[in-house]
């Protein structure tokens, strides 16, 4: 098994077909055919169906094409890091997360790394699910994770805390001139819900939430869009559950904290030990991610046993 196969199998699978895969690398198709050939010898097996158009991946194929990306990926990043060394490019550092990750935990520390390595280019990548995001990094496509801890994760995992979520409700909801910062979600049984769509993570959140307080949630409206869901809750759609770090100082008056409180752990994770640059990035995020804003109420007092967001498995819906 060498790169070169691994390339040629990456290309022929983005191609979709040899005659193309064979154009874009400059190689003859039958030179192509016998690099393939010869990779699937060393798998056990055939990795791609012959004769379907578009190329079909085997189960075999399936299992190998994530690892052929992630190693290419590997590769260019020790070019890289060879060129940094040598002076000739900027460092870079590439992070993939979660929309609502990126919203409200993320920005008071990329504003310190900012300020601290201003030399270092950062490229930000956002994922809808938890699922997503870790196939992302299974293929390589970026340095460092942020989000849920990934399930059976093979390399080093960060954990840097536990972010809370909130109810937001309507300017003129009634539960809003009652005294105190927290509220059961059992009073908003019979409401109808802002609500997410299945590729955003938060979908689970909010119905893992419901579920144990005892009930389903009616939906007024499911968006795909984390911000919109926070805009439409304070249009009086309907009350939402939202991440606490994303809700601006202006809608802090409508925000109950749900008793028992709901809460989310949050970690960074690498393929393998962390060079340099991403070990100092992951120390600021263990210190200015900002997972409770203190405009907020937070989780304190009396309150139930917190619910902590489960694992799921990849290829389920995430989180």
């Amino acid at each position: 098994m060498t790169l070169r196969q691994l390339q040629y199998l990456v290309t022929i699978v983005d191609s979709g077909s040899f005659t193309r895969a064979a154009e874009r690398l400059h190689v003859s198709q039958p030179a192509l055919s016998r690099q393939l050939q010869s990779l699937e010898r060393s798998c056990g097996g055939p990795l791609v169906e012959r004769g379907a158009r578009p190329v079909v991946l085997t189960p075999l194929g399936r299992a190998v094409l994530p690892h052929a990306r992630a190693t290419l990926a590997e590769v260019d990043r020790a070019g890289s890091a060879a060129r940094r060394v040598a002076g000739n490019r900027r460092p870079e550092l590439r992070v993939a997360t979660l929309y609502s990750v990126s919203f409200g935990v993320l920005p008071p520390a990329l504003a310190v790394w900012r300020r601290e390595r201003p030399e270092a280019l950062l490229s930000l990548t956002e994922q809808l699910h938890a699922g997503d995001l870790q196939e992302a990094m299974t293929a390589g496509e970026a340095d460092v994770a942020v989000g849920p801890p990934p399930v059976d994760w093979p390399g080093p995992v960060f954990p840097l805390g536990s972010e809370e979520f909130v109810v937001v409700l309507a300017a003129d909801d009634p539960l809003t001139r009652r005294t105190g910062t927290h509220i059961r979600l059992t009073e908003l049984s019979g409401r109808e819900w802002i609500h997410y769509t299945a590729p955003n993570g938060l979908a689970r959140i909010l119905d893992y939430a419901c579920a144990n307080a005892g009930f389903e949630p009616r939906v007024a409206v499911r968006t795909q869009q984390t911000a919109t869901a926070l805009q439409l809750a304070a249009a009086g759609l309907g009350p939402t559950l939202f991440p606490a770090n994303i809700v601006p100082v202006a809608l802090a008056p409508r925000v109950r904290v749900p008793d028992p409180p709901v809460h989310r752990m949050l970690t960074a994770y690498t393929r393998g030990h962390p060079d340099a640059l991403t070990a100092a990035f992951i120390d600021t995020l263990a210190r200015h991610a900002c997972l409770v804003p203190p405009h907020l109420p937070s989780a304190s007092g009396q309150l139930g046993k917190v619910v902590e967001i489960p694992l799921q498995r990849r290829g389920n819906a995430g989180g």
